[in-house]
């Protein structure tokens, strides 16, 4: 089994918060992430699949083709956004990264062709946090 790891990014505001709770609770909780004014991130996005080379080219995948697919179902609906008001996969949920990477992996997972599976993402909000999902 071979692993091939493609690097995106993509630039999006959001703001954490839950709208059950007071405007006191959502500060203590999130901090200046709850800012009624939002705040961004420039994001970086790992994309690894797996799978067995192609005897004929040696590729588990074209990475030119993956860049096309992750292209297409996430970064265009992603950068430059807001992902509370502008992310068709993010509506009605906390915009967390948590939450924003499972929504990425169910944008990206059905699009891959079955001879490929996509292993791991990983989601670089900050130089300091970042998420890993495996599925």
């Amino acid at each position: 089994m071979v692993y091939l790891t493609r690097i995106e990014h993509f630039n999006a505001a959001h703001r954490l918060y839950n709208p059950d709770w007071s405007a006191e609770k959502n500060e203590e909780v999130f901090g200046k992430c709850a800012n009624h004014n939002w705040h961004g991130h420039n994001f970086e996005l790992y994309v690894t699949i797996k799978g067995d080379p192609d005897p004929d080219t040696g590729f588990i995948f074209d990475a030119k083709r993956l860049s096309t697919i992750v292209k297409e179902r996430v970064i265009d609906k992603l950068d430059h956004r807001n992902l509370n008001l502008d992310v068709d996969f993010m509506l009605g949920k906390r915009c967390s990264i948590e939450n924003l990477v499972v929504g990425i992996w169910q944008e990206l997972a059905p699009a891959l062709p079955a001879h490929v599976k996509l292993h791991c993402l990983k989601l670089v909000e900050t130089p300091k946090i970042y998420v890993e999902y495996y599925g």
